[in-house]
């Protein structure tokens, strides 16, 4: 896996199964060192090219099982590990164009030991005050290529 939480590889479109591009791809990394079960997590808003991406267009991948954002807040059983990058996967009719992107996005998770206090003021689309990786705050970005 690489450092950035945004993974190069596996960026990619991918097809519906009548073999039309009906989306693409990417994968993220836990920047965490416990993993946390799907409950969890609080997905935030992606941008791609600047292009604000409707989170019902986007479904989570663990470990071959699909998760939309509903289904994820109400799974306790299911665990995202830290050596598992979880992949993302979005609708976008014809997905996207040969060339690079932009890619943005944010989650954050709630942790057992945080103070509620700090876990009621997470919010996945703003960077905190105090980067704190290890409690999974943070905005990404990064640049890819489909080729």
């Amino acid at each position: 896996m690489e450092k950035q939480v945004i993974q190069s590889v596996g960026f990619r479109n991918i097809k519906d199964n009548d073999g039309n591009v009906c989306g693409f791809q990417f994968k993220v990394k836990l920047p965490y060192y416990r993993g946390i079960f799907l409950s969890q997590l609080r997905p935030g808003t992606l941008y791609i090219d600047g292009e604000k991406i409707e989170k019902e267009d986007i479904t989570w991948c663990f470990k071959g099982e699909e998760f939309s954002n509903e289904q994820m807040a109400q799974d306790f059983k299911t665990h995202w590990g830290t050596t598992t990058p979880a992949t993302l996967k979005v609708k976008k009719k014809g997905g996207l164009a040969q060339g690079y992107h932009d890619i943005k996005y944010g989650f954050c998770f709630t942790s057992s030991y945080m103070p509620p206090i700090i876990q009621n003021g997470l919010d996945p689309d703003k960077e905190s005050m105090v980067y704190m990786p290890e409690f999974g705050h943070h905005v990404n970005e990064r640049r890819l290529i489909i080729v």
